[in-house]
């Protein structure tokens, strides 16, 4: 059970909010910070900046409280870097994620019309890259940032948006290039990546992990071209007159295959049933096959890519379809193995529909670039405090509405000692007889 003690369970939120004072140079944004990471936590079900306001038991002006998350100057980039150093949790596998909110407007920044996982479709959205750190109990958001389509970045939509010159448009995979390396620098020990095909698909952030020798488990496309096995590489024939060739040649009968058309060539006795398990969850089951390859997109520059597995994974509908991984662990590495390493993504479908539904992650109804950062980046440490309560006491199965009950009993009785002639009040309308 939740301490349901109330001074006690307030000191603890007050002590995980005083690691990120330093983040702000002054007291009345210190005393905002408070504030608004009360109001995720509340029970207002929309967390748009009025609902929560209007539950605050000692809110301030709404004008001040508006003005912390939209134009005051403080720093997204510092508050990440602090919340990475006082997670508790150092070691897990680190999950990329494309995090869409759907809108139904366009004044919003970085809203266009772009894949939406939220909704399966290409949609009216916003996207961001998120990473969070899994430690196969509970994850912990680490780092997000927004993903701007190159039509926002003309004058006219920076001015309207607030977006600094210094940001610069940057496909998804760079902008989780970017969050792995600040993640790493941080300290933490990552065991291996995963993410979806909108990152397997990028063949500099694959680099990037081999390098790192960090193993990963990465979707892709059924399109996407491999060489079964390592290619066979010979040296450039010899030429009696020019300058010599020096870059190595494929063996003429070295051929691509996509791995949708390597998948199809397999017969039925390849596909393996397996069984594995999401945390608590009911055991899923599917067919999967895999072999080594060497992914093509490298040979365009004439160099070969680390070999890796093709894990094909068919469900077991009646009309089955396949998704496609590339999983870089050992050649002995058993089946199950890669398997089990392609699903740890399941994690952060299920907690962030905490982070979007209950603490509101992306509720914020603002139009700039700077309130969406502001927004995150508190949304971020909210969360973070409600990991650290399950943590506390081993509990994985703590959920929000506890957590709201608590906080809503908190700042009832912090509101009647703040507001005593309040209680007076209802004091004295005790001893009023009604005649209704």
């Amino acid at each position: 059970m939740l301490d349901r003690t109330a001074t006690a369970w307030l000191c603890r939120l007050l002590t995980w909010l005083e690691q990120f004072e330093e983040c702000f140079t002054r007291q009345s944004q210190r005393g905002a910070l408070r504030r608004y990471v009360s109001g995720l936590l509340n029970d207002s079900r929309r967390k748009s900046m009025e609902a929560m306001w209007s539950r605050l038991s000692d809110p301030g002006t709404y004008q001040a409280f508006q003005h912390f998350i939209t134009h005051a100057p403080w720093r997204t980039d510092v508050l990440w870097k602090r919340l990475r150093a006082v997670v508790p949790d150092r070691c897990g596998v680190l999950i990329l994620d494309g995090t869409s909110f759907p809108k139904q407007g366009t004044n919003s920044v970085g809203v266009a019309r772009q894949y939406c996982g939220a909704l399966g479709k290409t949609a009216n959205c916003q996207v961001a890259v998120t990473v969070a750190l899994w430690t196969g109990v509970r994850a912990w958001m680490v780092g997000a940032q927004l993903y701007l389509p190159e039509e926002w970045l003309t004058p006219p939509q920076r001015a309207r948006a607030r977006i600094p010159g210094t940001v610069s448009f940057r496909p998804k995979g760079h902008i989780a290039l970017t969050l792995w390396r600040q993640v790493r620098a941080a300290g933490f020990d990552i065991t291996a990546v995963v993410g979806d095909a909108e990152f397997g698909n990028n063949a500099t952030l694959r680099r990037a992990f081999h390098r790192a020798k960090l193993p990963y488990a990465l979707g892709v496309s059924s399109d996407l071209k491999v060489f079964v096995g390592t290619p066979v590489l010979h040296a450039p024939p010899l030429t009696r007159t020019g300058r010599p060739r020096t870059r190595p040649q494929l063996a003429p009968d070295t051929i691509t295959i996509e791995a949708r058309g390597w998948a199809a060539t397999q017969a039925p006795r390849r596909w393996r049933l397996v069984s594995w398990r999401n945390g608590a969850n009911p055991p899923w089951r599917a067919r999967f096959c895999a072999t080594r390859v060497t992914p093509a997109h490298d040979w365009r520059e004439r160099r070969l890519a680390p070999e890796v597995w093709l894990l094909c994974e068919r469900d077991l509908g009646s009309t089955p379809r396949t998704k496609y991984y590339l999983v870089n662990l050992p050649p002995t590495a058993s089946l199950r193995a890669l398997v089990r390493l392609a699903h740890q993504r399941w994690a952060i479908e299920q907690q962030y529909q905490e982070l979007k539904d209950e603490i509101g992650l992306d509720h914020f109804e603002g139009r700039t670039w700077p309130g969406w950062e502001h927004h995150v980046g508190l949304t971020a440490i909210a969360y973070g405090f409600l990991q650290s309560e399950r943590r506390r006491r081993a509990q994985t199965d703590l959920t929000l509405p506890q957590v709201r009950a608590v906080m809503t009993e908190v700042l009832c009785a912090h509101f009647f000692i703040t507001q005593p002639h309040y209680l007076d009040w209802m004091l004295k309308l005790k001893k009023v007889e009604l005649r209704i």
